[in-house]
């Protein structure tokens, strides 16, 4: 069931349908740009506060760059241009991304993506496509959209070309998401179909309106929804319990193109705390986690690196397994000997 915007940027009305269709009694946290006011009560059980500035990023860009000091970092061939940030232009073998600075510790949170797809390719003549990221490492290229492959945290992939030759049952562009505990690779043959969590058609490329993604963290369950249509509506695209993310992660978003290419724009990122009543059950169900999961599903287990030595254990380690060696000698010294005297008793 769709949930209407109303006029876009009008947030409370989508706000409170959500709130009464999950039925939970949620304090959602919203930043009131430059009205410099605190915490608003809009109704019972609801409080609208500041949006996270650290996590959220819009016009005029400002805290973007290459520095130390931004609260956001582009690479590669992204640039920040006056109406969006271009992670990669519509030409070939062009990779971008944009990473925040800041770890996220919230427990519950909710990302709003607007972004905008276009290029000059026509029908399957255009790719590849932009990644939204929440991982442990930041600012690592590589082959998934423009990120490192086998990375550690939550991926969600707007596919704009399907690179499985027989494509029935999905039309592409197309949203996905994954989890993983690095110890996964994204299989670029199959567009991630082996460790996709769940998937929608998403009709985004070259449209003259807004297109909104929304990624939505809520106790342990992971919802994706999308407004493309142009109507200020919320349509469901993924839906998946269960989902375990470490906090302390960073937020990102990449892209990148091959022999086919796009114009992969961002134009705004703004994360929302979501502050939800939990019981002591619950309390105790929702513990911290340290690597990424989800319930019903068996990610390979990672090996750990065993700790570097500290100069006391490595003497230690030496000093005894000398001695070892000694005993061993000394031993076989003897064994020796008295089998060279009983040899020459039997000889006499």
């Amino acid at each position: 069931m769709a949930a209407t915007l109303g006029p876009l940027g009008s947030w409370q009305q989508w706000r409170r349908c959500l709130s009464a269709r999950d039925g939970s009694r949620m304090l959602l946290l919203l930043l009131l740009l430059g009205s410099g006011q605190g915490p608003q009560q809009v109704g019972a059980g609801q409080t609208f506060e500041y949006l996270k500035r650290e996590h959220s990023l819009s016009k005029p860009y400002q805290g973007v760059g290459t520095g130390s000091s931004s609260l956001w970092n582009l690479m590669g061939n992204a640039m920040v241009m006056t109406q969006y940030i271009r992670l990669t232009p519509d030409m070939q073998s062009k990779q971008g991304a944009l990473w925040n600075r800041v770890p996220c510790f919230l427990r519950d949170w909710e990302l709003q993506v607007h972004f905008k797809i276009h290029g000059q390719g026509k029908k399957n003549l255009h790719g590849d496509g932009l990644a939204i990221w929440y991982t442990k490492d930041r600012m690592q290229p590589g082959p998934v959209f423009g990120n490192m492959d086998k990375f550690v945290g939550l991926g969600v992939f707007v596919d704009t070309y399907p690179n499985e030759e027989k494509q029935q049952e999905r039309v592409f562009p197309y949203i996905s998401a994954m989890v993983n505990n690095g110890s996964l690779s994204y299989d670029h043959e199959r567009d991630g179909r082996p460790t996709e969590l769940g998937g929608c058609t998403a009709i985004v490329r070259n449209l003259h309106y807004d297109t909104f993604l929304v990624i939505r963290y809520v106790k342990r369950h992971l919802t994706i929804m999308m407004d493309i249509d142009g109507k200020h509506e919320w349509r469901d695209c993924i839906e998946v319990p269960g989902v375990r993310l470490p906090r302390g992660y960073y937020f990102g978003t990449s892209s990148i193109t091959g022999d086919l290419s796009d114009n992969h724009d961002v134009i705004s990122l703004k994360l929302f705390e979501l502050t939800v009543e939990r019981t002591p059950e619950e309390e105790k169900l929702h513990r911290d986690v340290f690597l990424p999961s989800v319930d019903n599903m068996k990610l390979p287990e990672m090996t750990a690196p065993l700790p570097p030595l500290s100069g006391l254990a490595l003497f230690l380690i030496v000093f005894f397994s000398l001695v070892f060696s000694v005993f061993a000698l000394v031993i076989g010294i003897i064994l020796y000997n008295k089998w060279q005297e009983q040899s020459r008793k039997r000889f006499y």
